[in-house]
């Protein structure tokens, strides 16, 4: 729904979809569910804690960002991506380091390419901070095997 609210804000046809403000809405208020499933099927230790800490964490990375980038896709992804960072059990090879290294990219790569392909850049949006954080934990599990 977040994505269907961006691109229907961002659309100048008034002519179908769905409203803006209301699928933005409904889109936001779903990034807790968002936590709560990736910290309890990744069995967290202290998944409850790690929801709360995941919302916060998202609140304010992702606000300055936005305010910062001046469009809200990157603030979203960036926040996103950072909530995800505490949300997703640690292993003992992962590292939290890597972890916001990678969302930095991403977010560094979302303000690109707003920047030069507009709003073709909501498609792979939401995907980008989780497949981030799954190949900085990948690298580091090959790290730590050789």
């Amino acid at each position: 729904m977040l994505l269907a609210g961006l691109v229907a804000s961002s659309s100048e046809a008034e002519i179908g979809g769905p409203n803006p403000g209301a699928a933005l809405a409904l889109g936001l208020a779903s990034i807790p569910f968002v936590f709560i499933v990736l910290a309890f099927l990744s069995e967290h230790p202290k998944a409850p804690a790690a929801v709360l800490k995941a919302m916060g964490l998202a609140l304010v990375v992702g606000i300055p960002v936005s305010a910062l980038a001046a469009d809200a896709l990157t603030g979203i992804v960036t926040g996103v991506g950072a909530g995800a960072i505490v949300a997703l059990r640690l292993e003992q090879t992962h590292s939290y380091r890597g972890r916001m290294l990678a969302i930095l990219l991403t977010g560094l790569a979302t303000f690109v390419l707003v920047r030069l392909v507009g709003s073709a850049a909501l498609l792979p949006a939401p995907i980008l901070p989780f497949t981030a954080i799954g190949v900085a934990d990948h690298l580091a599990e090959l790290d730590q095997g050789s």
